[in-house]
């Protein structure tokens, strides 16, 4: 008798575009998303480098961000186009391909924030 578990359900519609795998709702009418805490921080932006886990190759990764998903998104996107690099934005972390930590922290601090360089 096998045992057949939810995945979570509708993930996209032609009609509504991405759909949200919490409430079901279009993405853009979402409302569980809205409401999540923003990650506490001590109000210092880290920026480091790490290859572990993947393939040796380098990425900056910056953590400690108080933002929320969006503005962490927008963030990330700017990140990127500073560097001239693709990356990501997951689990309140943004990574930038290649080792961009100078260039990062550079564009950190004319926008604010308080930088340090983590790690080695």
């Amino acid at each position: 008798m096998k045992n057949h578990r939810s995945t979570g359900g509708l993930v996209y519609s032609t009609d509504s575009g991405r759909m949200c795998p919490d409430c079901r709702q279009p993405v853009a009418q979402c409302q569980c998303h809205l409401n999540k805490p923003i990650p506490a921080g001590d109000g210092i932006v880290r920026v480091s480098r790490q290859t572990k886990g993947r393939g040796g190759k380098a990425v900056t990764v910056v953590t400690g961000l108080a933002l929320d998903a969006p503005a962490l998104t927008e963030l990330g996107k700017k990140l990127k186009a500073a560097c001239g690099s693709g990356g990501t934005v997951k689990d309140g972390v943004i990574e930038v391909q290649g080792d961009h930590c100078d260039k990062v922290m550079a564009a950190l601090q004319t926008q604010g924030w308080t930088v340090k360089r983590a790690g080695g």
